[in-house]
């Protein structure tokens, strides 16, 4: 008998409403929820294929263990004393730090991997341990941290009340939003438009996002501090209007200072932005009723990623925006995890507390960044990393010189993989430990909900009883914490009591204690109506608690003090940003292209090409490039180019438009399932080639450690004259 299952979609950040129909332990259908409080009904093409990753014969549904060249299948006890056998006995014989621990984004999709996760990576003790942050939004983090005073404490753009708003390498039509949840990001931009405002895109292609804008400007890869720089000296060149934040901000003369010595003028040759543009879009903006400036991950995964997002924190301050609505605003989300109420919240955040062994790069809120994984891996001596535990990640294909880190991971003396595909990553693994599929857990978005344009909340119970032998990735978690603790303190031990109580208080029992104790919960109403578990339970459609509020200065951590308009390691940083382009009228390398990667709506992670919904229609790891370059490179559409870096080389079709910046070439993240070993069938049918054979890891944005996918200098030839040169 069918039933109808309410529940958020947990692919990407969106956090869409989802009707799901079920009869037994079958997803029939799988349509928008019109009557959730924060989608309204919108979903794109990720959303129905939660049914495929449910039904994927290719999903693994037991622990396998690798035996020669193949792998087979044992049971969750014999597979949990292997791992905890063999991490344990690594770390005997090398140090704590001989094992890494890499995570995935799809992590914080995850509230219950949010609750053990951490138990788990301290009862590893690991001071290696590396995310998919380190790839993404690092920059983002480092500016909250030195001037708000938290790495989470996340400003989002106030789509909905903005009469101007600016995207800077940002592409939410394709990602849905990023760092800012909001599903059904077309109408919310076209509705400005509407209102009598204007959109604004800034970046090297003319986006799907660009596309539907008021304006796009073009602008050379890697280098949008300039133009930042320039939209802030024309801001404070006349007025500076920090409106009711003006008593709580410090250095605001020092950015001043800094601002006068960019005009934009002395900047548009190496940008590409006319200074006649970079003046008009600062008056606009100033003028605006509202106005926010948005940057995401072209700004942030390039060479000045850091500076790019303080710089863009700092243009939404000078022009009254920051913490106002239809500004930069700061969600209040039910379980505000940056409060420490009860023992319950996250910590500021660290920098530079332990630095990388081999390259002496500093942590960064206790992870080091991930372009340093293969050469701590593949380097020797004391410290080296000889194990790894890879938490729903695919590294080899996200972290860039994908090729020396699959080298790397081949060397390992052990691999544990906790994922459901033996994938590009996981199939180096000794040990496969693999939790439900996405739509079968219950969810929360403890994390997401920190970055959304409006404030809700909604659970969603499991759609129906896991088998008895599947576990989520909570149990996983919590078995490996106690069984280390019985390893290395026995039994009768304070850590292994506590894990084991922690294991059977379960994670809904973590989050009603949050709801509780949170702004909108018990501790906080008259009577005892605020928010709990069991109301959330009654509400499948979720809760509206309304528009962002402004909320500074209160948020900001007390031991943090005030804003600080131009923390001193950012400042710093712009003596690098003036040599790197001090004697150049280009940013581009003789001879060379500046590579960008790109997204799809229906691809989010690498392992979503295993869909056959998601995959259909023509050939999306093309090369994009402009005709003025295809005509100079004699390229012809549909014919094969060869790319190369200092690292690899791939190649793959080309796709000739407009759309891209002249010298500027595109290809899009996650593909390269060619590897042997992928035991995905439709992905392996549409292998694509992977942007991180190209991307360097030796190439980072050296103020926050992230990578700089964007703006990798590249040789492009045509296949076939290679070819007949050899």
């Amino acid at each position: 008998m069918s039933s109808t299952h309410y529940r958020t979609c947990n692919l990407c950040e969106a956090m869409c409403g989802l009707e799901v129909e079920i009869d037994g332990t079958e997803v029939k259908s799988i349509r928008g929820d019109v009557a959730d409080a924060f989608s309204h009904g919108h979903i794109c093409p990720k959303a129905t294929a939660l049914k495929d990753l449910y039904d994927d014969p290719d999903r693994l549904k037991q622990p396998v263990r690798k035996v020669g060249s193949g792998w087979e299948p044992i049971s969750w006890d014999e597979a949990f004393d292997l791992a905890v056998g063999r991490l344990h006995a690594v770390q005997e014989e090398n140090g704590r730090g001989a094992v890494g621990l890499y995570f995935g984004n799809p992590n914080a999709h995850n509230f219950g991997t949010l609750v053990y996760g951490p138990a788990f990576f301290r009862a590893l003790g690991t001071k290696n341990r590396f995310s998919a942050s380190s790839c993404d939004q690092w920059p983002l983090m480092l500016a909250s941290y030195f001037m708000y005073g938290h790495q989470l404490l996340f400003p989002v753009p106030d789509v909905d009340r903005t009469d101007y708003m600016m995207l800077i390498g940002a592409n939410p039509l394709a990602s849905n939003g990023s760092i800012m949840s909001a599903p059904g990001i077309k109408k919310r931009l076209e509705a400005i438009g509407k209102r009598g405002g204007k959109v604004v895109v800034v970046d090297p292609r003319r986006s799907e996002t660009a596309q539907i804008a008021d304006e796009h400007v073009f602008i050379q890869p890697g280098t949008d501090a300039l133009f930042l720089l320039g939209m802030l000296h024309e801001v404070c060149s006349s007025s500076v209007d920090l409106g009711r934040l003006k008593p709580h901000v410090k250095n605001l003369d020092r950015l001043l200072e800094i601002a006068k010595a960019y005009p934009p003028e002395t900047s548009e040759a190496i940008t590409g932005v006319p200074a006649a543009t970079v003046k008009r879009l600062a008056r606009e903006m100033q003028s605006a009723a509202t106005a926010v400036a948005y940057g995401r991950m072209g700004a942030c995964t390039q060479e000045f990623g850091g500076l790019n997002m303080w710089l863009v924190n700092a243009l939404n301050a000078v022009t009254g925006n920051l913490d106002e609505p239809g500004g930069w605003m700061f969600a209040t989300p039910a379980i505000d995890s940056l409060q420490k109420i009860g023992g319950f919240g996250l910590g500021r955040g660290s920098y530079g507390r332990w630095r990388s062994r081999v390259r002496g790069l500093p942590e960064f809120g206790g992870e080091l960044p991930s372009s340093v994984m293969a050469e701590e891996i593949l380097t020797e001596g004391e410290g080296q990393i000889r194990a790894m535990v890879i938490l729903a990640g695919n590294p080899i294909l996200s972290t860039p010189n994908g090729g020396r880190l699959d080298e790397a991971f081949e060397s390992l003396d052990f691999t544990l993989a906790i994922d459901f595909f033996i994938n590009e990553t996981s199939r180096h693994a000794d040990l496969i430990l693999p939790p439900v599929s996405p739509i079968q857990r219950s969810h929360y978005d403890l994390a997401l909900n920190l970055v959304a344009v409006r404030n809700t909340a909604n659970y969603s119970a499991p759609p129906f009883p896991t088998a008895e032998n599947e576990l989520d990735d909570w149990e996983i978690l919590s078995e490996l914490t106690c069984r280390l603790a019985a390893k290395r303190h026995g039994k009768l031990s304070k850590e292994y009591l506590l894990a084991r109580a922690a294991q059977k208080a379960g994670p809904e029992r973590v989050l009603d204690v949050g709801l509780r104790l949170g702004p909108y919960g018990k501790r906080f109403s008259p009577l005892g109506t605020g928010l709990s578990l069991g109301k959330l339970k009654k509400e499948p459609h979720g809760v509206d608690l309304g528009p962002l509020q402004s909320c500074f200065p209160e948020r900001i951590p007390e031991a943090h003090g005030a804003i600080d308009l131009a923390p001193e390691l950012f400042v710093e940083d712009l003596d690098r940003l003036r040599a790197r382009f001090a004697a150049e009228v280009s940013a581009t390398p003789e001879g060379k292209l500046l590579l960008i990667g790109r997204r799809h709506l229906r691809s989010n992670n690498s392992w979503m090409h295993n869909s056959q919904r998601l995959m259909k229609g023509k050939t999306r790891c093309t090369v994009m490039i402009h005709p003025d370059d295809a005509e100079r490179l004699g390229v012809k559409a549909g014919d094969d180019v060869t790319l190369s870096s200092r690292v690899g080389e791939v190649t793959a079709p080309a796709e000739i438009t407009g759309d891209m910046m002249p010298g500027v070439v595109s290809l899009p993240h996650g593909f390269g399932h060619g590897r042997e070993g992928v035991q995905l069938g439709v992905a392996t049918n549409h292998p694509g080639v992977s942007v991180n054979d190209l991307t360097d890891d030796q190439l980072i944005d050296e103020l926050s450690g992230n990578a700089a996918f964007s703006g990798v200098p590249v040789t492009v030839k045509a296949a076939e004259q290679i070819a007949a040169a050899e």
